[in-house]
């Protein structure tokens, strides 16, 4: 009874995983609609679920942007800085320290 268990949750999670394809035209939407107003830091240092990344795409529409793919740079924004993802290292100064 647990293998058939074990293979439903597979071919579920399986089925969930985000296409790389739609992942990879997400990318090529933050570069041309992010950037457009301020620099990649600011969405590549959060770390959002879900419905946080949708309340910030919702106020970018309501501040002017205009996305060509929403559902794309949606999945992109989880996969890559979901909640779940670790958070990226401090900057470092100019003489490479983390002041």
């Amino acid at each position: 009874m647990k293998a058939p268990i074990a293979a439903a949750l597979f071919a579920v999670t399986a089925s969930i995983a985000a296409d790389p394809q739609l992942i990879e035209k997400g990318r090529e939407e933050e570069k041309r609609q992010c950037v457009a107003c301020h620099g990649l830091r600011i969405i590549n240092v959060q770390r959002l679920p879900r419905a946080g990344w949708e309340r910030e795409l919702d106020k970018m529409i309501r501040w002017g942007a205009t996305l060509n793919d929403r559902k794309a740079l949606m999945e992109y924004l989880v996969a890559n800085y979901g909640d779940d993802k670790p958070l990226p290292a401090p900057p470092l100064s100019r003489d490479a320290s983390k002041k």
